[in-house]
């Protein structure tokens, strides 16, 4: 457990779960020497495990927060599918133990979510008022989570974000790409999936000026980099910025081998 606090007298209490993943840890960087008197703390599944329900509300009943900002999530879209108990442990009963303890201790919960709960049947942006659909486990176990927040809290923002990624920490699919370039002659890349690929860095920048801005138009938000593009151009973009691209074989592939199914066009209208 890490406790940032800045030389304030009116300090905004904030603490982040799953703060080991890439989305934590680059909102501790952006928070470490911020100026809005933000007491941040940072807790990973070791400290705090959501899905032990007295454990967490012991946790938040000892601390005072304003804000829970939800990074903890089970994201392996494919194990998943074979054993979904597990994504359900985190990403629904996890999520309902957070919001029981966010409703006891007045804190605002802050949680991110997914495009994955819509089918991506729509030819176009998915917006905030469309009706989620998910075909997979993982795209269910999230939309259970948001309906337990939506059910129980007032004062919340679930935020769906896509095809997160971040340069410097975790595995993701820029991560990926640059590793496979050192080694792979050619890589095959789909085009048979439309988002929009998300830096943590921007996600948590928008976490951030909520928070500063005091914000209280709460709800359901989309956020994503707003630039739709396939797997593959993601790949060409990865490739192309840093040189890389003369190196390798890049070709286009109709074809993605996976246990789960994945939504076609999962592209978020930002609101």
């Amino acid at each position: 457990m890490e406790t940032l606090a800045p030389n304030t007298q009116h300090p905004t209490y904030i603490v982040v779960t799953g703060a080991n993943g890439q989305l934590g840890k680059t909102i501790e960087e952006l928070f470490f020497n911020n100026e809005e008197g933000f007491h941040v703390t940072f807790v990973s599944k070791e400290t705090l495990d959501i899905t032990n329900a007295s454990e967490l509300k012991s946790f938040f009943n000892k601390n005072n927060y304003n804000y829970c900002i939800n990074c903890a999530a089970y994201t392996n879209v494919e194990q998943a599918e074979k054993t979904p108990e597990l994504a359900y442990k985190v990403n629904a009963e996890g999520v309902k133990n957070l919001t029981e303890a966010c409703k006891e201790t007045n804190t605002i919960l802050i949680h991110i979510s997914t495009d994955y709960v819509f089918d991506g049947k729509k030819n176009e942006p998915y917006t905030v008022t469309d009706l989620p659909n998910p075909i997979n486990e993982y795209g269910k176990s999230k939309l259970l989570g948001e309906q337990h927040i939506q059910n129980s809290l007032k004062r919340y923002f679930i935020i769906r974000t896509s095809w997160l990624y971040s340069k410097k920490y975790g595995k993701n699919f820029y991560r990926t790409i640059l590793e496979k370039a050192k080694t792979a002659e050619v890589l095959s890349i789909t085009t048979e999936q439309m988002g929009c690929p998300t830096n943590t860095e921007n996600l948590a920048a928008f976490i951030y000026t909520i928070i500063k801005t005091k914000n209280n138009n709460f709800g359901i938000y989309h956020f994503s980099d707003n630039k739709p593009m396939t797997w593959y151009d993601f790949a060409k973009q990865i490739l192309t910025e840093n040189n890389l691209l003369k190196n390798i074989n890049l070709v286009e592939s109709d074809k993605y081998l996976t246990f789960a199914q994945r939504p076609k066009n999962s592209v978020l209208k930002n609101n």
